[in-house]
């Protein structure tokens, strides 16, 4: 029976350090798998199908990955070091699961829909928590948390941990009392008051030029 999965194939790698810009350079992706009960084992993934995968895949997506042919192992992308510069992958870390297993990761919370405070209220959305975490098996891993923002109607509404919708089959491990999306209120730019003097010369202004003298000598 096939998975639904998508697929990585890879070679195993022998060569380490400064020699890996030379298989970067030809289009490979070193990379190290491991997991509870095997070895870690250097290989070495096409750079350009890997580029493919983060585009599609979410975080906690399983990949089936084949070293040398080899039978399939389910994977999790468990880090992937970047460049800093051209922000492209330099080293991939595959974290191999066992299905039957738990295991715990962190999951992104994303907002969805308008917050009323920030539409006709003018306030700011404040994320104050991007992500949770969790504890699952593989196939019950969430890719993200989505959570409707209309519930922000004032600047006293929040949505806490324990108002996200958290799927069946999944654990949530982070604190439910911690804030995940709150509305503040605009800043008000305080404008001070003029000074009483200044504020009775705007209110009764002196003569014109030359009024005294024209007086004085009457």
């Amino acid at each position: 029976m096939s998975s639904l999965r998508p697929a990585l194939a890879a070679e195993r790698r022998t060569v380490t350090g400064k020699a890996n810009a030379r298989l970067r350079r030809d289009g490979r992706l070193p990379a190290v798998v491991y997991g509870h009960g095997r070895e870690s084992a250097s290989i070495t993934i096409d750079a350009h199908d890997f580029d493919i995968l983060r585009r599609h895949l979410g975080a906690n997506a399983l990949v089936d990955l084949s070293i040398d042919g080899g039978a399939s192992t389910p994977v999790l992308v468990h880090g992937v070091q970047i460049h800093k510069v051209n922000r492209r992958p330099l080293h991939v870390d595959l974290f191999a699961v066992r299905m039957t297993e738990e295991i715990t990761v962190d999951v992104p919370v994303h907002g969805t829909g308008t917050s009323e405070a920030v539409e006709k209220q003018g306030g700011t959305l404040l994320h104050a928590l991007s992500s949770v975490k969790v504890k699952a098996r593989p196939d019950h891993l969430p890719q993200v948390i989505e959570v409707d923002l209309a519930v922000l109607t004032d600047f006293d509404a929040a949505v806490h941990v324990r108002d996200l919708p958290i799927p069946d089959g999944v654990t949530l491990l982070t604190d439910v009392d911690e804030v995940v999306f709150k509305v503040a209120p605009p800043r008000v730019q305080e404008v001070e008051a003029a000074p009483a003097a200044e504020a009775a010369a705007e209110a009764a202004p002196a003569g014109e030029p030359g009024e005294g003298a024209a007086s004085s000598a009457g």
